[in-house]
């Protein structure tokens, strides 16, 4: 079956008739009744009833414009992307992240993706609240966890990296006050929380998840401590002063790891669900920039160079 039988079928179906598919195929209506007879033939099967009014499909006839119809949109959209390919990509991409690992991370990041596509015009909003992607205009964001209400066919999700939230703290503090052996042990030590996305009413700061390697079931510890913030930098600045042990992403404090400055605490425990996600409103025909941009961000993270960093 070739693609001109495709288009045949679907005029036959639509105008009713031979002579109105000839028409509409800028055909004979000998060269339609001939092809479309071949066709019958090849398949063994009768897809259109003739009477001296109208052709009119059978039940075969139906389900092979149905497939007709998919079929001639997959040839349209692979030539639509074929053409997109030979064009450089251009337009503008508006994106949300978090503070710190956009400014971090990514910032340098899209300048390199700027760099080799000059024609894309990137805007970033860098903020700690996910907004409504779709309500303002943005076409993805590049957040710390995957989403977690509403359908998901309303949204395309991708991880981009690995990332793990673990347990640090000065050599001071740990010289001074000791290093915890057990989880529960954090209920004896100064805790700095990091007060994420605002003041959520019935969210809770003062409760850390943590899971073992190797372990299915994550163990909650109420922790507490003299200071916590909403600003990440700022409970990483106490930190290092020697004012507690934090919770923190590796790729926030891949440097101090790497430098001794900070130390890592239960070692053998994360939170889970830390990783670098691609999400998006759910759109029909993402445009060639975008898919650019995911596998450009993919590649650059794919090794995740805030663990080789913290070694």
């Amino acid at each position: 079956m070739e693609r001109m039988d495709l288009t045949m079928v679907l005029a036959v179906r639509d105008t009713g008739s031979l002579a109105g598919a000839a028409s509409q195929m800028g055909l004979t209506p000998s060269a339609v009744t001939k092809r479309l007879a071949a066709l019958e033939a090849t398949l063994g099967q009768r897809l259109f009833q003739r009477t001296t009014r109208r052709v009119s499909p059978t039940a075969e006839g139906e389900t092979v414009c149905e497939r007709a119809q998919m079929l001639l949109q997959g040839f349209v959209a692979l030539e639509e992307e074929l053409q997109e390919r030979k064009a450089e990509p251009t337009g503008l991409i508006r994106l949300a992240a978090t503070l710190g690992f956009g400014r971090l991370w990514l910032g340098p990041a899209l300048a390199r993706f700027q760099q080799r596509y000059p024609r894309v015009e990137i805007q970033v909003q860098l903020t700690e609240q996910l907004p409504d992607l779709a309500q303002n205009g943005f076409d993805g964001a590049i957040w710390l966890w995957s989403v977690q209400s509403g359908p998901a066919a309303q949204w395309v999700s991708r991880r981009l990296a690995r990332n793990q939230r673990v347990l640090v703290a000065s050599p001071q503090y740990l010289r001074h006050h000791g290093t915890p052996k057990v989880p529960n042990d954090l209920q004896q030590h100064a805790c700095l929380t990091v007060r994420e996305n605002g003041n959520a009413p019935g969210q809770r700061f003062d409760t850390w998840t943590l899971q073992k390697e190797r372990e299915k079931t994550p163990e909650r510890i109420q922790v507490s401590g003299p200071m916590s913030s909403n600003s990440g930098e700022l409970v990483r600045d106490w930190c290092l002063q020697g004012r507690g042990i934090m919770l923190r992403s590796l790729w926030d404090i891949a440097p101090q790891l790497a430098s001794g400055q900070l130390v890592r605490v239960l070692p053998g425990y994360t939170m889970p669900d830390a990783d670098i996600h691609w999400l998006a409103p759910y759109r029909p025909g993402q445009p060639r920039r975008i898919r650019l941009l995911i596998d450009h961000l993919v590649a650059e993270f794919r090794d995740a160079p805030w663990s080789t960093r913290a070694r």
